[in-house]
């Protein structure tokens, strides 16, 4: 049987130790082994990316220079490096970022960066938001990858925006049940299931979208 730190399909990977910890009924041995396979499986799948492990750290490396001297500054783009490091192995036949994967990350890092938190940065997020995802569909280059980081980019910076740029508690509350409790409901379900369950995707009605119009729309105009 083929190696999980081997397997090439990464939602396949991921549903194998996820139903090896199911069984294990989530006590803290099986927590410890699920992590530690998934650690080795997520280093081994980097290291077979050299070129997108270059690039990844040349862009973080860059984005830690400029964000000096700011909160939350460079701890915020330490951690964006080695969460998508973990996750290099969900380029599956990839072994390169593309420019759609570049422009995701430097939206996830607006926070620690000049203007982050300016009167036209929800505007720019935005912007950013719907350029990678043109560019991703126009040149092809979609994956998992791509997916998750467009995902962990839009909570982290709208809830790090909201939370510490809009007033309104209800607003702030709305930011929270739009970002923040997916994720958690996602992870839920895939611990109780032991499986990767599918993303839902809106077509007619898309609050987050609309909740991010919201949001920038009131900063840029709040004097």
């Amino acid at each position: 049987m083929e190696s999980v730190s081997e397997m090439a399909d990464s939602r396949a990977a991921t549903n194998v130790l996820l139903a090896e910890l199911r069984e294990g009924h989530l006590v803290p041995a099986a927590v410890v082994r699920f992590l530690g396979r998934a650690a080795r499986r997520s280093l081994r799948q980097a290291a077979r990316r050299p070129r997108a492990l270059a690039e990844l750290t040349a862009l973080h490396g860059a984005l830690y220079a400029v964000a000096s001297g700011r909160r939350p500054g460079r701890r915020w783009v330490t951690t964006s490096w080695a969460l998508a490091v973990l996750h290099l192995g969900l380029l599956e036949q990839r072994t390169c970022l593309t420019t759609a994967d570049a422009l995701t990350l430097m939206r996830a890092n607006l926070p620690a960066l000049p203007g982050g938190g300016g009167r036209i940065s929800g505007v720019l997020a935005i912007g950013l938001d719907l350029a990678d995802g043109r560019l991703a569909r126009h040149q092809g280059t979609n994956s998992p990858f791509g997916e998750y980081a467009d995902t962990f980019a839009d909570a982290a910076y709208w809830m790090w925006f909201t939370l510490r740029h809009e007033p309104s508690r209800t607003v702030q509350v709305a930011a929270v049940a739009t970002w923040a409790l997916p994720v958690v409901a996602v992870t839920g379900l895939a611990l109780r299931c032991g499986t990767m369950p599918e993303r839902p995707r809106p077509v007619l009605l898309r609050p987050a979208a609309t909740l991010q119009a919201v949001v920038a729309l009131r900063h840029l105009t709040r004097r």
